[in-house]
């Protein structure tokens, strides 16, 4: 999610007296993150405090932690084995996948997968959800990189129905399922429901690739393990980075003989990259230490959520949505009736004023006087209580002026 434009203020609010050039919209909106990830910083209470945003020494400190989860007397890895081969059995043992095959970045993992796909299919077209990643942050690479077709099967903010799979009007060989589907609110679909979009692109003689890419924290909201929710797609992305503090990277997994190929067009498109260590060992420390604790961020993001809600009714705010109501996974968006800027501005003097983060994450227009963010729910939202919610909710109402 990306800044929106901020006001020229000061950290309470002023207007900087001292500033006598005009300032454009790019730099504001630097500015207000620079004031936002200080604050961060510097707060003694947070929801969440997400290493990528800390200093590359904070960053480094990770590290520590690699003799936990890897023999650092072995061999460095170079173009793909040593601890990047043991990243990747690791992968597939928790997914239930024969292989899994490690790649620099999500959106390369992705093309690889559905251009391999297309390949066995003999079909380009790809039906997936007009809120999916592909669709919303990867600049058209399908089309213009894989030469792939994208095929909306629905806008809505949620995930596809399978009458809607069955009815589309025009062929495709593979359905990708964004699982959850972050920009509709980290959304999922019932267990029931996901079966039945497998089984209706199964019905239509199409693969079923899931990105999921948050898939990590799924496994509440279904109430079934990792192996068993995996294992109903023909090939699945998971993240790094996202919800396991990693540096970056990600993984495909699926049958061997798709992960080989995949293997070789991740070198064509430039992805075995001759050492990842850091990265890998990264991955590894996060699905050692945080992929254990992410169902107790899922539940205790209800807790928040439900008194977000309440804080928000109590202080006579007119109208604000928690969506979903329940969250499904541990992210969440919340939803005020103000201005980008007004919200914006009362969340940084919060945290700047109080040493509290309610909202650490960027806000966004999403109509007149209607602004939306994410909250996400990390290990250092568990210190906080029910009570610690509502008063914080309360602060921040009060630091809201300007026009509803």
């Amino acid at each position: 999610m990306s800044d929106t434009a901020e006001q020229t203020q000061d950290a309470h609010g002023q207007a900087d007296e001292e500033e006598l050039e005009p300032v454009s919209e790019a730099d504001r909106r630097v500015r207000r993150r620079q004031r936002r990830i200080a604050a961060l910083r510097s707060a003694d209470r947070a929801l969440a405090r997400l290493g990528v945003l800390g200093t590359l020494r904070d960053r480094l400190a990770l590290l520590d932690a690699a003799p936990e989860v890897y023999d650092l007397d072995e061999d460095s890895d170079m173009y793909g084995n040593g601890v990047v081969e043991a990243l990747e059995e690791k992968v597939a043992g928790l997914l239930g996948t024969e292989a899994a095959a490690f790649f620099p970045t999500g959106t390369m993992a992705q093309q690889v997968a559905l251009r391999c796909w297309a390949g066995r299919t003999g079909s380009p077209a790809v039906a997936l959800h007009g809120l999916s990643h592909p669709e919303m942050h990867e600049r058209n690479a399908f089309s213009q990189v894989s030469g792939l077709r994208p095929v909306r099967v629905t806008s809505e903010p949620r995930l596809p129905t399978a009458d809607e799979v069955r009815d589309l009007d025009e062929p495709f060989g593979t359905l990708m399922l964004e699982l959850p589907l972050r920009d509709a609110g980290f959304v999922l679909p019932s267990w029931e429901e996901l079966t039945e979009l497998v089984a209706a692109a199964r019905e239509r003689e199409a693969v079923v690739h899931v990105d999921g890419a948050r898939l990590w924290e799924s496994t509440v909201h279904f109430d079934r393990p990792l192996a068993e929710i995996a294992g109903l797609a023909d090939s699945v992305y998971v993240s790094f980075y996202k919800s396991l503090d990693g540096y970056g990277g990600a993984a495909l997994a699926g049958p061997r003989t798709l992960i080989e190929e995949a293997k070789a067009w991740r070198h064509r498109y430039g992805g075995t990259l001759f050492q990842q260590f850091p990265t890998a060992l990264a991955a590894l420390i996060g699905l050692e230490r945080e992929l254990p604790r992410l169902p107790e961020y899922v539940v205790h993001a209800r807790v928040v959520a439900e008194e977000l809600r309440a804080g928000f009714e109590d202080a006579g705010v007119p109208w604000a949505r928690v969506h979903p109501e329940v969250p499904h996974t541990h992210d969440f968006q919340v939803w005020l009736p103000y201005e980008v800027d007004v919200v914006s501005e009362a969340a940084i003097r919060q945290a700047e004023e109080t040493r509290t983060v309610l909202f650490g994450n960027p806000w966004e227009a999403r109509g007149p006087g209607l602004a939306c963010t994410e909250v996400y729910v990390r290990a250092a939202a568990l210190e906080w209580t029910r009570d610690d919610v509502r008063s914080a909710v309360a602060d921040f109402v009060s630091r809201l002026a300007g026009p509803r």
